[in-house]
């Protein structure tokens, strides 16, 4: 007879199952994906500790030897989230508008984009819809990486300018915010509502809207 066994028998009750030891990164990683799986179903605000431990497979005591509080688990769930979708998002930026032309690359990268929030809705709900509980750090974050996301928009925006003669005389600047707010605005409409909003009504209306400022 094991000692669990044992001590079942002496106690007439089974023994409480511990979560299996893991490297703290791993436990935290392990936590992340939990709540971010009950996010995806029931959305943040009805995040709960007590939903995320039972979800993981671990007691709460394990929960909040590394997370303290809830507000501590929602910031790293965002933080992490953020920092791939961010990551995404320069993945899908071009680099080069020679080949195809400014029109051709924009609505290209914005069907990447499009294609990215609808692989993982869940990520893309919490970057672009608003947070109002968040914590204020990830506001500063999200104006932070959202900056250097503008920066290359500028950059290509400069780039299109100069090599289509009809966008001459436009403003960079102004450009580039014009870009980036298209583009959420789409990523906004595939995630609420994406029946209605697919990914070729999206695409589709980008290359025409591309097109047409091209001509």
């Amino acid at each position: 007879m094991t000692r669990s066994q044992a001590d079942e028998s002496q106690t007439g009750a089974p023994r409480r199952k511990y979560a299996p030891r893991m490297a703290p990164e791993q436990r935290c990683e392990q936590l992340l994906d939990a709540a971010f799986q009950i996010t995806g179903r029931v959305g943040l605000h009805n995040l709960s500790m007590e939903a995320v431990a039972a979800e993981a497979g671990v007691g709460k005591p394990v929960l909040y030897t590394v997370f303290d509080t809830r507000t501590d688990l929602v910031a790293a769930l965002l933080r992490r989230e953020h920092e791939r979708a961010i990551a995404q998002v320069l993945e899908t930026m071009p680099t080069d508008l020679s080949e195809l032309g400014p029109a051709a690359s924009y609505a290209g990268t914005v069907g990447a984009f499009v294609d990215a929030v609808l692989e993982n809705p869940t990520r893309w709900r919490l970057i672009l819809t608003s947070v109002e509980n968040a914590p204020s750090e990830y506001h500063d974050l999200l104006k932070l990486s959202r900056g250097a996301v503008f920066a290359r928009a500028e950059e290509l925006a400069r780039a299109g300018i100069a090599l289509e003669p009809k966008l001459e005389g436009l403003d960079p600047v102004l450009l580039a915010h014009t870009m980036m707010s298209f583009a959420e605005m789409l990523g906004r409409l595939a995630v609420s509502d994406p029946e209605t909003y697919t990914r070729e009504r999206l695409s589709s209306f980008a290359v025409a809207l591309a097109q047409s400022v091209g001509r």
